[in-house]
Order: C-alpha cells, then sequence, then structure tokens
C-alpha cells in the first residue's frame, strides 16, 4: 500500500510539472528570456517577402532547395517557435535567434523527391508570437529519372 501511494504521489508531481506551460522561452546562447507565441501581449506583424513558390520542374532524386524571407514590421522581436512541413519530404530550418523589428530572416527547407512523381504542393505552417500562424507553400513537379 505505502508503494502504490508513493508511486502515485510521483506520477502527480510528473504530471504536474510536465502540465504547467512557461509563457517564456529560452533564447539560446543569449541568456535572455524572449517571450512565447502564447502571451498577447509579445505579438509583432511579420511582412512576408515570400509565401508562395513555384520552383519548375526537377527529376526524382534531387533535393531540392527553398526558402522564405520575411522581415518583422512589428516592435517587439519576432521568435518562430516552430515551423511544421506537410509531410516528411521536406526538413526546415527556421531562425534560431530572435528577429529584431525591423530587421529580415528567412525560413529555409530541403525537399527530397525521392519517390514523390509529378506534381507536388507542398506546406510549411509557421508558428510564432503573431496573431495567428502563416502558411507559406511551394509547388514543384517532379519527373521520372531516366532509365527507370
Amino acid at each position: 500500500m505505502r508503494l502504490m501511494k508513493s508511486l502515485f504521489f510521483l506520477l502527480v508531481v510528473v504530471g504536474t510539472i510536465s502540465s504547467c506551460k512557461n509563457n517564456y522561452t529560452s533564447n539560446e546562447g543569449s541568456g535572455e528570456k524572449v517571450a512565447s507565441i502564447n502571451d498577447s501581449t509579445s505579438f509583432t506583424e511579420v511582412q512576408w517577402l515570400d509565401t508562395a513558390k513555384d520552383l519548375g520542374t526537377i527529376t526524382e532524386g534531387q533535393k531540392l532547395e527553398v526558402s522564405f524571407r520575411f522581415r518583422n514590421a512589428g516592435n517587439k522581436p519576432l521568435v518562430i517557435e516552430r515551423v511544421q512541413p506537410s509531410c516528411g519530404c521536406t526538413v526546415v530550418d527556421p531562425p534560431k535567434e530572435a528577429i529584431a523589428p525591423g530587421k529580415e530572416g528567412e525560413i529555409k527547407g530541403v525537399f527530397d523527391s525521392n519517390g514523390r512523381l509529378g506534381p507536388n504542393h507542398k506546406s510549411l505552417m509557421v508558428y510564432a508570437n503573431t496573431k495567428q500562424p502563416r502558411e507559406l507553400v511551394f509547388n514543384v513537379i517532379v519527373n521520372k529519372k531516366e532509365g527507370k
């Protein structure tokens, strides 16, 4: 019985700790704190310089680099919390540091065309300290590799 009480207490403590939400995240390497995307007092504005791209035609097996540029048009640091690709064929590399007001940044990605023959419409959902997430899209046609 004592073991069950101890186990129950441990589960409650772990559950409480893991369910707590912190409104701040560490800005890697700087030691400073920046507001998270859940804190409306830290919202800023983004001017997207690219939101949709038509990347033409490539051959299956190629890895295609894609990037989307933006400017922090607000008056608070822009924090890109995460970027979610629509599938595992695209790996993204968002900025790790906050983008200062007036400064520009870029979200980079690599699309792997293996097994992706034909037209491909891919998207990246950007979650940041803005009012709403932003969807970025790119299109590419993948042709069969010669000899296959």
